[in-house]
C-alpha cells in the first residue's frame, strides 16, 4: 500500500507545475515535481487524495522503490526495473487534462501525447494507482499505461467527443429539446420550466407537467442529468452503462414549486459528491424535518424505476445509453432505517398509489 502525506505537509522543494479542476468542481488534478521526479494527484475539494500516479524520474533510477519519499510529501521515484527511462528524462513539457465525462477520472497529456490516466477507480489504499506511459510493470505508484489502453482508449475518445460537443453552440438547447419532446409524448403537455443548476455543471432544469386527462397530479421531471453519465457506477454494478444515465421524477397534487425543491437538492448531487443514484437508493432530507418538501411525516425519499400505475417514461436514450427515470417517493425516518438494514424490497408493499402521488 502506498502512503502519502497531505499537501500541507509537503516539502518546500516540491513545485506544483499544473492544476486543473473538473467541470463539476469535485476533483482537481495536481501535478507536482522536484529535481528527482514528477507525480500527479487526483484530489477532492478538501485536498484528500483520491488517486495518484507517478509520471517520470528526472535522474538515475534507484534499484528499489523507496516509500519514505511519498510518506515525506515528496514525489515518488520509480525503481530502475519499473521505468522506461532508467537514467531519467527531462522535466515535463506542456500539460493538459482531459476529464472523463463523469468527472471522476482524468487523462494527462504532455505535448499532446498521452502521458498518464487516473481513472475513477484508482485508490492507493487498495493498491490501485493510475496508469503511466513511462511505467514498466507495476509498482505502488504506477501501472503501465500500454497494458490498459485497450480499455481506456474508447473511454478517452468518448470523453473528447463529449466535451467537444458540449462546448459547441446550441448543444444544451438541442439536448433539452430531445428530452422535452420525449416527456411531451410520455407524460403530456409541458407547463413551467425552472433552472436547477445555477452556473455550475451539470446543467439541469425542471419541467412541470400539470394534471391532464385522467391524471389528477402534476409530474415534475429533471432535464439534463442524463446528458452525462454518473460517476462510480462501474465500481458497483455490472453493465454499468445501463445504469449510468438517469433523470428524476416526482408526482404531486400540491404546489409544484415545493416538490421541485427535491431536484434542487438531488439533481447535481452525483457529480458534486462523486457518487451515483439508482433504483432502490434512498436519501435523507438534509435540513430540518419540518421543511421536507413533501410534508410530514416524511423525512426522505426512495428512488424507484418503472413504478406500476405511473406514466411510463422509458424509451429515451443518449450517448448510446438508455436513460432511466427514477421516481422519488417520500418515506419516513423509520423506513429509511429499514431500507438501510434490509434493503428496499421490504418497503415496496407499503408504497400505495396514494403515497406515490400524494392523492
Amino acid at each position: 500500500m502506498a502512503t502519502i502525506r497531505s499537501t500541507g505537509e509537503r516539502g518546500d522543494d516540491v513545485e506544483v507545475v499544473f492544476t486543473d479542476v473538473n467541470p463539476y468542481g469535485s476533483r482537481t488534478l495536481v501535478v507536482e515535481r522536484d529535481e528527482t521526479s514528477s507525480v500527479a494527484y487526483l484530489r477532492g475539494p478538501h485536498g484528500t487524495v483520491h488517486g495518484a500516479v507517478w509520471l517520470a524520474n528526472h535522474g538515475r533510477a534507484p534499484e528499489a522503490y523507496d516509500p519514505a519519499r511519498p510518506e515525506a510529501g515528496l514525489p515518488p521515484v520509480a525503481p530502475r526495473a519499473n521505468t522506461g527511462h532508467p537514467d531519467g528524462r527531462p522535466p515535463l513539457g506542456r500539460l493538459r487534462a482531459l476529464w472523463f465525462e463523469e468527472g471522476d477520472g482524468v487523462a494527462l497529456y504532455e505535448n499532446d501525447e498521452l502521458l498518464a490516466v487516473i481513472p475513477g477507480w484508482a485508490d492507493l489504499s487498495r493498491g490501485m494507482p493510475g496508469y503511466s506511459f513511462d511505467a514498466v510493470g507495476e509498482f505502488p505508484f504506477a501501472w503501465p499505461l500500454e497494458e490498459a489502453l485497450e480499455g481506456l482508449a474508447p473511454r478517452l475518445a468518448r470523453a473528447r467527443s463529449y466535451w467537444d460537443w458540449r462546448a459547441g453552440e446550441g448543444a444544451w438547447a438541442t439536448f433539452q429539446q430531445f428530452v422535452m419532446g420525449h416527456l411531451d409524448r410520455t407524460v403530456g403537455t409541458a407547463g413551467r420550466f425552472w433552472d436547477a443548476g445555477g452556473d455550475r455543471l451539470p446543467t439541469v432544469g425542471i419541467t412541470e407537467r400539470p394534471p391532464e386527462g385522467d391524471r389528477e397530479y402534476t409530474v415534475l421531471s429533471t432535464v439534463g442529468m442524463s446528458c452525462q453519465p454518473m460517476p462510480t457506477v462501474e465500481q458497483y454494478v455490472e453493465r454499468s452503462r445501463a445504469h449510468a444515465r438517469i433523470e428524476l421524477a416526482v408526482a404531486t397534487p400540491g404546489d409544484p414549486r415545493e416538490a421541485a425543491r427535491l431536484f434542487l437538492w438531488l439533481a447535481q448531487y452525483p457529480w458534486r459528491s462523486v457518487t451515483w443514484l439508482g433504483h432502490g437508493h434512498t436519501a435523507r432530507w438534509y435540513h430540518r424535518p419540518e421543511t421536507f418538501p413533501l410534508g410530514s411525516p416524511y423525512e426522505g425519499v426512495i428512488m424507484l424505476g418503472g413504478l406500476p400505475g405511473m406514466p411510463d417514461l422509458s424509451g429515451f436514450a443518449f450517448g448510446g445509453d438508455n436513460v432511466e427515470w427514477l421516481w422519488l417517493v417520500p418515506i419516513t425516518v423509520e423506513e429509511l432505517d429499514m431500507v438501510g438494514e434490509t434493503g428496499h424490497r421490504a418497503l415496496l408493499p407499503r408504497l400505495s398509489a396514494a403515497r406515490i402521488t400524494g392523492l
